[in-house]
């Protein structure tokens, strides 16, 4: 803090302002102002008093900071509070300066971190609109002295800092995620209307520019649920820096130096940690109380829908053909429903309907029930390639096209007038697309309006033979330039400059 206050009043700020951004009393700044560096090292030598309110807990500071020297100041307060019920109402600088003195009067230094991560400040969101969720690991120690691994998940109301978490002895399923979410929405007592996650495999298989594949229990909770599900981009520690602190919380204040009896327990003992230190305490960064903040923000939050209560479905083996086979026939699935051999789906049978699931409330296909034996029952869209759908199509294929409200146009009446055939004539158009100008997509797209051309490979010809006439159009100007000026007479110079316009026979011999 001598070498902050220093540097902050080389840098001209006074002392009022270097009180805001240390949180140093005023007296304390001018007193560190006075000294010089030799002085102040000598008075950091000196035994200090250690406060008289908290004399009687030196003795279990002392062994606790003795057995596990990394706890922190506040970690050691939470424990005092946790250990002593009648523990008198102190400020944790007074806590922070009591341990500092233990430390010095029995040479306890806290381990120095090799590294500090830096955070960019971002705007505060509105109450209720956001969460972020992150998942967190660490070891314990159990009483025979033995590691146990434990994993939690955490989520953190983005404006008032209200969290909670929830530990498991086995890494998170998207089942078990999913029942975390449910337990968080009860404790926040609503749901806020966006909720920030990394891009971990337990929500999402992949991402493609943008389009996330997520599992199918996260995405069949998602659809249940009226929040919105946001992935951050990979390495964005920025947008996520709440709940990385969040971990990072709950890590050094309520695990370390923990030890291990269970995961009820440990459970309980969360809970009991949130109420007492986690969502009671002033936040380091908004320096308000987030059980208090939270009070404002559970009246802006969505109401909690409860769990759907799902039917009871027979489950099918998948076959390597991407089939099930029921009552002697074969039912066709989409080409990427085999995975592995354990692969499998989930029967309804409804009306004279066949209905497949992927899980309870996920519904792939249905087939119209055969009466016949040995028979092959097939959707037609079951042979095409669904790894990508038909909105990511369009959407490159409108990214070719500039996103002009013209490209839009065209390929909507493409799509009525093709439907059947609309996904072939974008994936045409990505295989065999050039490098176009804007102005001759625009003119090509107007001309097959106007005419009616409805057909990806016209619209590529037409593209593909303007921008033939143009490379002619510029090479007939690169040979004018190296014409002697001296001998071009002013006629001739008006006509080579003469600007050339497009010619209709050029899409009519395309279309002929």
């Amino acid at each position: 803090m001598w070498y902050e206050v220093q540097k902050l009043t080389r840098q001209g700020l006074n002392n009022s302002q270097i009180h805001r951004e240390t949180g140093l009393d005023r007296s304390t700044v001018r007193k560190y102002q006075k000294m010089e560096e030799n002085d102040f090292h000598n008075w950091i030598q000196e035994p200090r008093n250690l406060p008289k309110k908290l004399s009687e807990y030196k003795q279990f500071v002392k062994q606790l900071l003795s057995k596990k020297p990394y706890l922190s100041a506040a970690q050691v307060e939470d424990r005092l509070k946790e250990n002593y019920k009648n523990l008198p109402q102190i400020h944790s600088k007074t806590v922070y300066n009591f341990v500092v003195g233990i430390r010095e009067q029995y040479d306890l230094p806290k381990p120095r971190k090799s590294s500090t991560r830096v955070f960019e400040k971002l705007p505060e969101p509105d109450f209720g609109k956001q969460a972020q969720v992150d998942f967190g690991e660490t070891w314990l120690q159990n009483k025979k002295g033995k590691r146990q691994k434990v994993y939690f998940f955490t989520i953190q109301l983005s404006r008032s800092r209200y969290k909670f978490v929830v530990f498991d002895n086995k890494p998170f399923t998207a089942k078990t995620s999913v029942e975390a979410h449910h337990l968080a929405f009860e404790y926040f007592q609503g749901v806020p209307k966006e909720i920030l996650y990394d891009q971990d495999s337990v929500f999402m298989h992949d991402e493609n520019l943008g389009d996330y594949l997520l599992t199918t229990e996260f995405s069949s909770f998602c659809k249940s649920q009226d929040f919105k599900a946001i992935f951050c981009r990979k390495a964005d520690p920025q947008s996520k820096g709440k709940i990385e602190n969040a971990v990072k919380y709950i890590k050094q204040n309520f695990l370390r130096g923990r030890d291990f009896v269970n995961i009820d327990l440990l459970n309980q003992q969360a809970i009991a940690w949130l109420e007492r230190t986690g969502n009671i305490k002033v936040h380091s960064a908004t320096k308000l109380i987030p059980i208090q903040q939270w009070e404002e923000e559970k009246k802006c939050l969505l109401p909690i829908k409860t769990k759907i209560t799902n039917k009871e479905l027979k489950s099918y083996n998948v076959r390597k053909d991407n089939t099930i086979c029921y009552k002697s026939n074969f039912y066709s699935l989409p080409l990427d429903t085999y995975k592995d051999k354990d692969s499998t789906v989930l029967l309804e049978i409804l009306d004279d309907n066949l209905k497949i699931y992927a899980s309870k409330d996920e519904l792939i296909c249905t087939h119209k029930l055969s009466t016949e034996k040995g028979k092959t029952i097939r959707n037609t869209d079951h042979n095409r390639e669904k790894s990508k759908t038909l909105e990511i199509y369009q959407k490159q294929v409108l990214e070719i096209f500039n996103n002009t409200e013209i490209a839009k146009e065209y390929f909507e009446k493409l799509h009525k007038d093709k439907s059947r055939y609309y996904r072939d004539n974008l994936q045409y158009i990505i295989k065999h697309h050039g490098l176009y100008s804007i102005e001759n997509k625009k003119e090509a797209l107007i001309f097959c309006l106007e005419n009616k051309i409805f057909n990806a490979k016209i619209l590529i010809e037409i593209l593909d033979k303007k921008e033939k006439e143009i490379k002619k159009e510029n090479q007939v100007l690169i040979e004018i330039k190296k014409i002697d000026d001296s001998k071009t007479s002013i006629k001739d110079e008006k006509k080579y400059n003469e600007i050339k316009t497009s010619n209709i026979s050029i899409y009519e011999n395309i279309l002929s």
